[in-house]
């Protein structure tokens, strides 16, 4: 039992964090371009516009995803609750490896949305 809930701790780490930083950039962004925190991409840190927007933007799609995710991260794990370490262990890996299909999509969206709404230089269109 003991492993089965550690297995559930992990797999609620990314779910938690898209919830949770995504609340943050949607309602207090990093004030500054920077290197060190915060949505970093070359188009994103163009200027303060592209920057506030790609924020807001990845924001809210790492709050939705990560209340979605939240379910399809437990439901899973309450199936082999009193199963063996290996299939608490194999399913636990499944449901973080298709986590992680929304936290990297995210970036896809994020940059398609300031494409669509910059041009090169970060200048809305």
């Amino acid at each position: 039992m003991g492993f089965w809930i550690f297995m559930l701790l992990v797999d609620l780490l990314i779910p938690l964090t898209m919830v949770g930083f995504g609340k943050r950039f949607i309602t207090k962004p990093p004030q500054k371009i920077n290197s060190i925190y915060g949505y970093r991409t070359t188009m994103s840190m163009k200027n303060k516009d592209t920057w506030e927007f790609a924020h807001q933007y990845c924001g809210k799609v790492w709050f939705r995803c990560g209340w979605i995710c939240i379910p399809f991260s437990v439901i899973p794990l309450i199936f082999v609750i009193n199963n063996g370490m290996d299939t608490i262990g194999i399913v636990g890996e499944i449901v973080c490896a298709v986590q992680l299909v929304p936290l990297i999509g995210s970036i896809f969206l994020t940059e398609s949305a300031l494409k669509k709404t910059f041009d090169e230089n970060g200048i809305r269109r």
